[in-house]
């Protein structure tokens, strides 16, 4: 009987873990633009954290140095602009999604070389999204929450953004049934008016040839 209660025990504390970081660099030009798509459900936190490095010809390395910035612009699924700043070449930017669908993310170094490929840059980029994206310890010593009154909230809040999740996919899934049920009356709609139009074509040529013969005489 102790095996169960040891297996959900576990399962718990797995789902209490701090969610993965994900990050990652990319090098681009001072007049690139990098974009990324986030697919997210309506009312999701998003927070992104970059920094920019410019190489150095002498060192051969990529370095921090003042003066390199980056724009960020981020564009909701309707093509409608949520942010659009200019930011250090270290920094943060956080939004909140008010409809569900694809996010446009896009990066672009605040250079002014527009004819030249300019220097070479490193950008380290990492996207946070849901519950992730809240600071708990920050959240912690605000709200002077316990360990457990901490982790406890992080579990809600996970629970919250899978119901969001699910919640999407379910609208998805009902917008692609609707698509192939909207397509599939259409091919059958135009294999109807196909079969129409041969069988009028075919009464049209048996009338043509029947007055032929019977002018000919042959009938």
């Amino acid at each position: 009987m102790a095996r169960p209660e040891r297996g959900i025990l576990v399962l718990l504390l797995l789902t209490l873990l701090p969610g993965p970081l994900f990050s990652l660099y990319f090098h681009m030009w001072e007049t690139d633009v990098k974009c990324f798509v986030e697919e997210v459900p309506d009312e999701t936190m998003i927070n992104g954290k970059y920094k920019v490095e410019l190489y150095d010809d002498k060192t051969e390395q990529f370095v921090s140095k003042q003066g390199v910035g980056m724009h960020v612009e981020i564009k909701d699924p309707d093509k409608k602009q949520i942010l659009s700043k200019y930011y250090q070449n270290e920094g943060q930017f956080t939004f909140t999604t008010h409809i569900p669908g694809e996010h446009f993310i896009c990066l672009s170094p605040n250079s002014t070389r527009w004819f030249s490929g300019g220097n070479r840059l490193r950008v380290h980029l990492s996207i946070d999204v849901g519950e992730h994206a809240n600071d708990y310890k920050q959240i912690q010593a605000k709200e002077k929450l316990s360990e457990l009154q901490l982790r406890v909230r992080q579990l809600l809040e996970q629970v919250e953004q899978i119901t969001k999740e699910q919640n999407y996919q379910r609208t998805r899934e009902e917008r692609f049934r609707y698509t192939s049920e909207t397509t599939n009356t259409r091919v059958l709609w135009w294999a109807v008016a196909q079969t129409s139009i041969l069988l009028l074509v075919g009464a049209w040529q048996m009338r043509h040839l029947k007055g032929f013969f019977e002018a000919k005489k042959l009938v």
